[in-house]
């Protein structure tokens, strides 16, 4: 079923996407913006600094999120030997390091403040610091190496290899004595943050998380236009 997936389908699809996407988007991050940046309180210790927290969480959040997905497809693609899904995890490594380098930048400017460094070897901060050099890797392993098929078995093995580090920067705060706070929303536990600043981090998280789906787009577009050029129709 994977391995005939017509492209010029799928673009007729993914090349009409990107301004609806753009659309909803800039409503989401409007919203978002009044929400975190007016509505929101400002916290009894952090005042208005944790407000940067609406960028730093997301931003990690997709970070971790891509680059899991990554992994996934990475090993489904050694498995089925689909090119698709290699298509869709290149086109996937471009956003996840950008929204990976924001978080750092962040998470820089918030420790200022907060813990009075720019930067601090804490595992959680240190964790998103080898993730971003995962990111590198796989971008640049594309990059360089001109055999795609060997291209396509080397980022795989990169982006499986990667996966080891999204569970230590998961639990690091859990395992290791940390200056990182622990996770104030929690799935399986009652969340810890007030639901005035839950909702501008949703809506941010909502925006970014549409953002990274435009960049997307923009990128596995390009790729199905390259092999389009290469006269072939299946991947």
């Amino acid at each position: 079923m994977f391995s005939f997936i017509n492209n010029s389908k799928i673009f007729s699809i993914t090349s009409k996407a990107p301004k609806y996407v753009f659309f909803i988007f800039v409503i989401v991050l409007c919203i978002g913006l009044i929400e975190a940046l007016v509505l929101s309180p400002k916290d009894y210790i952090q005042s208005h600094s944790v407000r940067i927290m609406y960028v730093h969480v997301p931003s990690a959040w997709i970070a971790v999120g891509i680059f899991l997905f990554i992994g996934i497809l990475s090993f489904g693609s050694l498995i089925f030997k689909n090119k698709n899904f290699s298509i869709i995890s290149k086109s996937l490594a471009p956003s996840g390091l950008i929204f990976n380098i924001t978080a750092l930048v962040t998470g820089s400017i918030w420790g200022k403040p907060t813990w009075g460094t720019w930067w601090a070897w804490d595992s959680r901060i240190t964790s998103m610091l080898i993730l971003c050099l995962f990111y590198f890797m796989y971008i640049l392993a594309w990059r360089i190496i001109e055999d795609k098929t060997r291209a396509d078995q080397i980022t795989s093995i990169i982006a499986i290899f990667g996966l080891i580090n999204i569970p230590i920067i998961k639990f690091s705060v859990d395992w290791w004595s940390t200056l990182h706070q622990p996770s104030s929303i929690k799935l399986m536990e009652n969340s810890t943050i007030h639901p005035s600043m839950l909702l501008p981090l949703t809506l941010m998280t909502a925006a970014f998380a549409l953002f990274s789906i435009l960049i997307f787009l923009m990128k596995y577009n390009t790729e199905l236009i390259k092999i389009k050029n290469k006269g072939l129709d299946r991947l």
